[in-house]
């Protein structure tokens, strides 16, 4: 098992969309085009990973998904969104079941 975190990844994006290389940086150039561009891009790796999902194509599901968290992070990154967030929100929801949490916000 690697020791490799979501937060490690948050980092380096971090780090890298700082940096404003984006000669060299895919994270530099994607900050720099923006959050329509980086939430169009996280779309299109949602999609991508639901397909692979469905095709039942394990080692294919890996590598979307990786796509998937990666661009969610570069999109919390531009919206100055930071990690430790989210993962409170999970947090509190876990305190109940899912269908109680679903149910607190259909109104």
């Amino acid at each position: 098992m690697t020791a490799f975190s979501l937060s490690d990844l948050e980092k380096i994006v971090a780090e890298r969309a700082a940096s404003g290389d984006s000669s060299s940086s895919w994270t530099a150039k994607l900050v720099a085009a923006g959050m329509d561009r980086a939430a169009k891009k996280l779309g299109e790796e949602a999609v991508e990973t639901v397909i692979a999902a469905v095709r039942g194509e394990p080692a294919d599901l890996v590598a979307e998904s990786a796509d998937l968290l990666y661009h969610l992070m570069v999109v919390l990154t531009i919206a100055g969104v930071p990690l430790a967030d989210v993962l409170a929100e999970l947090e509190r929801r876990t305190g109940q079941s899912g269908l109680a949490e679903k149910a607190s916000r259909a109104g």
